[in-house]
């Protein structure tokens, strides 16, 4: 069972979440593994977005981070609680970024006791970060 930090009362925020990555693994992931590493971590529609540019891996790579930053706030990591494709990254027609849940992903969102995660991301040429904040 995992135990959660207090939350203050009247705080709506009750996770924060950061990673990391560097895009050059991202790009080694995808030449060595392809599809399957694609199919593995990302949703179609991600891999869609992604595909499309000149240079994918920068996008892979935030969609990456992202997901391990909701893993991070959610207090699970990437495993059988939350996995992989238990979130996606959409964006809105403004260009801001949003997270979706699969139904795994929406029970492990509520067991943390939060309704939506919001998420910043961002890339350079060669780190893609990804910041998390899961309110109720």
């Amino acid at each position: 069972m995992i135990e959660f930090p207090k939350v203050f009362p009247g705080t709506n925020v009750v996770g924060v979440g950061i990673d990391q990555i560097e895009v050059s693994r991202i790009r080694d992931s995808l030449k060595r593994h392809g599809e399957s590493f694609l199919n593995k971590v990302y949703s179609v529609k991600e891999q869609e977005f992604c595909m499309e540019r000149a240079d994918p891996a920068p996008c892979l790579a935030a969609r990456f981070a992202a997901k391990e930053a909701v893993a991070k706030a959610l207090g699970t990591g990437i495993g059988r609680e939350f996995g992989w494709l238990d979130m996606e990254i959409e964006k809105k027609d403004s260009g801001q970024p949003v997270t979706k849940f699969s139904k795994q992903g929406l029970i492990t969102l509520k067991g943390r006791q939060a309704s939506s995660a919001l998420i910043s991301l961002s890339h350079l040429n060669e780190i893609a970060s990804a910041v998390v904040v899961l309110i109720k």
